[in-house]
């Protein structure tokens, strides 16, 4: 059985009230995608079944690490690609992961909590210089998940439901890029001494770690804002898909509006700003993101959407195609979009495929707008104060 998977990271500076729509099947709207060229700043990305095989609707990439300043490197294959959380979380081979070369760590050493919708990860904090397409950022803050790495804190795994993602079978994936929206996957709230930092770094000189703050700059980061050029944003590309495949190609863009193949077009901008970023369902308007880390349309309940959920699993199961339309409103932007739930038990029982346009399950009071609202668009992920054609980000485009 497949599982449902929500990979979006609260940075705690900014809380994200975004907000979409979805595709029908494959993409609905007025916005369709465009095949981007090859160029220096693409990288290939592919939705397949993962490194253990079976991970539904988990778009991922190859990501090149090295120990900083030399040429020391490794490239770890299937590494989830994630819109909604921030930075380069790599899987120990402690874990069943690929990552063998010792980076070195940050003195302390420091732990960190990464707290997503679905669990956390554990791990310290290290540095490396990472290689993308022809892109390369150096002396980023990165997470090592390794639950071998000191004892994980009490706090941590309370706020984390008690489910850690620390290997293979729990993470679906040899590790996670983070090219969200924001910076740091903290911010200034991890910066505060006292009761008012949330509490996801620690200093573990000695037992049990205790909760510091940690300094923006040692911060785990989006990997993208430490490029030389190309540095304000990615574009999440992916062909329109009208059933359930065995896997899907596509790409992942870096800058937007710094080359000729990475311009807005007709994209509509949708700030993320004091405004709010939210979707409106049945005259109703509630908070939401957009997320290519969920494998999934993760949104409100049976009783406000009147599907079914499956008598087996957490997902929707209507009995036919649901078609269903959202506004999106961010600012002055306004769209209105149809999109489509399909039966989850119908489509995880065809054998060998991992690519699901219809997945969608409960998510109640929110919309968190999983991978399917990317097939057949072009999503532009502007990174926060950084300039571009659209405005200056935090944005979401498409």
């Amino acid at each position: 059985m497949k599982a449902a998977r929500v990979a979006c990271l609260t940075n705690f500076t900014a809380v994200i009230a975004a907000a979409c729509l979805l595709a029908d099947c494959g993409g609905s709207g007025s916005h369709t995608n465009t095949i981007i060229p090859p160029g220096t700043n693409v990288m290939a990305i592919s939705v397949n079944g993962g490194a253990a095989g079976n991970y539904a609707n988990g778009v991922f990439t190859s990501v090149t690490v090295c120990i900083p300043s030399t040429t020391n490197c490794q490239t770890i294959s299937s590494v989830l690609v994630d819109t909604g959380s921030y930075g380069l979380r790599l899987l120990s081979s402690a874990g069943g992961g690929a990552l063998t070369l010792s980076l070195p760590t940050q003195a302390g050493p420091i732990g960190q909590c990464g707290l997503f919708v679905d669990g956390y990860t554990w791990g310290p904090v290290a540095t490396a210089d990472i290689q993308m397409a022809s892109e390369k950022a150096n002396g980023v803050p990165v997470q090592i998940i390794d639950s071998t790495f000191s004892t994980v804190p009490t706090a941590c795994n309370n706020a984390g439901g008690g489910v850690e993602m620390d290997d293979l079978h729990s993470l679906g994936a040899n590790g996670i890029l983070g090219v969200g929206p924001f910076l740091q996957d903290c911010g200034s709230a991890c910066t505060a001494t006292g009761s008012s930092n949330p509490g996801l770094y620690y200093n573990c000189a000695s037992a049990p770690c205790q909760v510091t703050a940690q300094p923006l700059a040692q911060q785990v980061s989006n990997p993208v804002g430490f490029f030389a050029t190309d540095n304000n944003g990615v574009i999440v590309e992916l062909p329109a898909v009208a059933s359930a495949a065995a896997s899907i190609s596509g790409s992942l863009v870096f800058g937007i509006g710094t080359q000729t193949n990475n311009g807005l077009r007709t994209a509509t901008v949708f700030p993320l700003d004091s405004n709010g970023f939210t979707t409106s369902f049945h005259n109703v308007s509630y908070p939401a993101f957009i997320d290519s880390g969920s494998n999934g349309l993760f949104f409100l309940d049976s009783t406000t959407t009147s599907i079914p959920v499956c008598s087996d699993n957490s997902f929707y199961c209507p009995s036919g195609n649901t078609s269903l339309s959202a506004i999106i409103v961010s600012g002055g932007a306004r769209e209105t979009v149809m999109f489509a739930v399909q039966n989850a038990d119908n489509l995880f029982s065809v054998a060998n495929v991992n690519v699901f346009p219809g997945l969608a399950a409960p998510n109640p009071g929110t919309f968190d707008w999983g991978l399917p609202f990317f097939f057949g668009r072009n999503v532009f992920t502007a990174i926060e104060s950084r300039s571009t054609p659209g405005g200056t980000g935090p944005y979401w485009a498409f």
